[in-house]
């Protein structure tokens, strides 16, 4: 890359970081007739392509949530879009990501009186992912925080704040965090946005094991367990162990019928079992307790049995 170039480049993407397309298209266009060959100004262009194409579908909405809500979607169309690319221009990556991020945050800050205590955590949730995509975790903890203080055990939120923690090394609270939201709800997390190494290194494991689909975040905790990652436990209280063992009930006896989804039902059973042996471990109760989960496990999956007791 030319010495005219690469300062040229530089403006490019400071343009960008403040969401302001139109400057960084007007700063790159020369650049690219000058240096048709330059994968960096290849990538940059592809990036301002693909956000001028965003901005248009933005402007055909008015409300502020909702324009939040697309440049979140539209974002995650754009990381798709670049994974196809050989070659990453990391700079320009991050540059368009603070430009979503701080665009999407201005839409959320301006719905923080809400007064429905769902609607208001939901922003605040939105925030804090905000806030997260552009390094601030202190404000992201705040936000996350607060929103799991207005609707509390809200999968999705723990999970971002359990990512947030991971990120500022604080691995323990993020394992407790993790554990807690996949077992809440597993399917309520958006592991696209989320951007630790404990739990990217979770994903890669489950995606290496061959899981897809629907299934796939189900298969997240059980190997979260068996990689010793969900290692952070606590005691549940006499509901929550009540309510646990009725849905294993439950499972068990839908996996029974032969027409059952034993792709969704089998992690999620595993991840029960898990449960309720940390449980007994925790509340010292009988080993027979113990060992009678086991064989499920082992009947279950024997392959994950074998895993889980090395």
């Amino acid at each position: 890359m030319e010495i005219e170039t690469e300062k040229g480049l530089k403006e490019v993407l400071l343009y960008l970081e403040k969401a302001d397309l139109a400057q960084a298209q007007k700063v790159l266009q020369p650049l690219y007739e000058q240096e048709l060959g330059c994968e960096e100004l290849i990538y940059t262009d592809r990036c301002c392509t693909f956000w001028g194409e965003s901005i248009i579908r933005l402007n055909a909405i008015s409300n502020p949530y909702e324009k939040g809500q697309r440049l979140l979607a539209e974002w995650k169309s754009l990381t798709e879009f670049l994974s196809r690319e050989k070659f990453v221009y990391e700079p320009a990556r991050f540059s368009v990501q603070k430009g979503y991020f701080a665009s999407a945050l201005e839409f959320y800050i301006k719905q923080m009186d809400e007064k429905d205590i769902f609607h208001r955590a939901e922003f605040y949730k939105n925030a804090g992912i905000c806030y997260k995509k552009l390094g601030d975790f202190e404000n992201a903890r705040v936000c996350l925080s607060e929103a799991n203080n207005l609707c509390p055990k809200t999968a999705s939120v723990l999970a971002e704040l359990a990512d947030c923690y991971s990120l500022c090394g604080e691995d323990r609270y993020g394992k407790l965090f993790f554990r807690e939201a996949f077992f809440l709800d597993a399917d309520d997390v958006d592991i696209d946005f989320l951007d630790s190494e404990l739990i990217k290194c979770l994903i890669e494991k489950t995606e290496q094991k061959g899981h897809t689909g629907r299934s796939f975040k189900q298969w997240i905790p059980v190997y979260g367990v068996l990689c010793g990652i969900f290692n952070i436990k606590r005691e549940l209280n006499s509901q929550e162990v009540g309510r646990l063992k009725q849905e294993i009930y439950a499972k068990e006896n839908e996996y029974k019928d032969p027409s059952c989804n034993t792709d969704i039902l089998v992690p999620q059973l595993l991840n029960d079992y898990f449960w309720l042996i940390d449980h007994y471990v925790l509340t010292h109760e009988n080993a027979s307790q113990v060992n009678e989960v086991l064989l499920k496990i082992k009947i279950l999956d024997p392959s994950i049995y074998e895993a889980y007791i090395k």
